[in-house]
């Protein structure tokens, strides 16, 4: 096109001459590996005026790091869009993530064929980092990640015991005792809608549970609880399963707050009034034990800061700062209308 010319992209040099610093002060600001200061504002500032983005294909060949990490997730597809869970805790680990500008991945793996290709991935050098969800059992891809020499970070507590995996949970055990405690003080014969009974959350909840009314002197508790999916039709259906069972229940611990809500579909579908004939307390506090009916009793897991501590716990690994730690944060009851 007639009077078209061209103009150079901006480089790392003119950045550098810009704001007055060596390439290699600019290199280094601009890759994160740099502390914050005058230097560190000038650098942003020329890189925004000229509109530099950095090469991370070059830089990659140099370093052997992608900047980019993964966060896993075990579920079949529904489960995942269908869980508001999973989108809470993703929102976490992308403010992690992004807050220490790298590139965030998600995956799922619902079978042997997306593990495969998932191995294939890493083996390529695409990622620097992995974080996984809660895993249904014992899984060996953690451990077959970590032989290739890639951190790994588990969000909710693993089957067994290792130093050397880095998790971050909730107090699901406090949260189910303090949901059963609080039915307890109020009900005279409460169940548990448990989660699945292969998940570490799931059986942390009921271990709380399980201790309070043991704490209360009520032991044979066995037939008090019915496992399901983490689903509003779980919960439907290990509730009708308890109400035939235990026909004069008044109180449900809810694993999940979708099961609680599919607890509540049971129980009226069957002429029981929530609160007036049964209490109900779910587990996690998402925006649909609010926006329930009535709004939920719920256990409070800080599901988005866990998204962000996972983040940062891989992160550390990956840049150096610290070796795999463990930490759990707490959980609070937050009491509304149905119990």
């Amino acid at each position: 096109m007639a009077g078209f010319r061209k103009v150079p992209a901006p480089t790392l040099e003119s950045v550098a001459a810009r704001a007055g610093v060596s390439r290699a002060t600019a290199g280094r600001i601009l890759s994160g590996k740099a502390g914050r200061g005058e230097n560190s504002k000038a650098v942003h500032e020329a890189a925004a005026e000229l509109g530099y983005v950095a090469n991370y294909a070059a830089r990659s060949l140099m370093t052997r790091r992608s900047d980019a990490v993964a966060f896993v997730v075990s579920e079949p597809e529904e489960s995942v869009f269908l869980d508001p869970f999973f989108a809470t805790v993703l929102r976490g680990v992308h403010e992690g993530v992004a807050a220490r500008e790298r590139q965030l991945t998600f995956i799922i793996v619902s079978s042997e064929h997306d593990r495969h290709r998932l191995q294939q991935f890493i083996v390529g050098g695409h990622l620097d980092g992995l974080m996984f969800g809660a895993f249904h059992g014992a899984d060996s891809l953690p451990d077959a990640v970590r032989a290739l020499g890639i951190p790994v970070v588990q969000c909710g507590r693993p089957h067994e015991a290792d130093d050397d995996l880095a998790f971050v949970d909730a107090d699901n055990v406090g949260g189910g005792r303090a949901a059963a405690g609080y039915l307890l003080d109020r009900r005279a014969f409460v169940v548990h809608v448990a989660g699945p009974a292969d998940m570490t959350p799931a059986q942390d909840r009921r271990a709380g549970f399980d201790l309070e009314l043991a704490g209360r002197g009520l032991t044979a508790t066995q037939d008090r609880t019915v496992h399901a999916p983490f689903t509003v039709q779980g919960g439907r259906e290990a509730t009708e399963v308890l109400l035939d069972r235990h026909p004069q229940l008044d109180g449900v611990v809810a694993a999940s707050d979708a099961m609680a809500v599919g607890a509540i579909q049971a129980l009226t579908a069957r002429g029981r009034r929530v609160p007036e004939d049964v209490g109900v307390v779910g587990f996690d506090d998402v925006p649909l034990a609010e926006a329930a009916q009535p709004p939920l009793t719920t256990v409070r897991q800080p599901i988005r800061q866990m998204g962000r501590e996972v983040a940062d716990l891989l992160l550390d690994q990956i840049d150096g700062r610290s070796g795999p730690r463990h930490v759990l944060l707490p959980t609070t009851l937050r009491v509304r209308g149905s119990a």
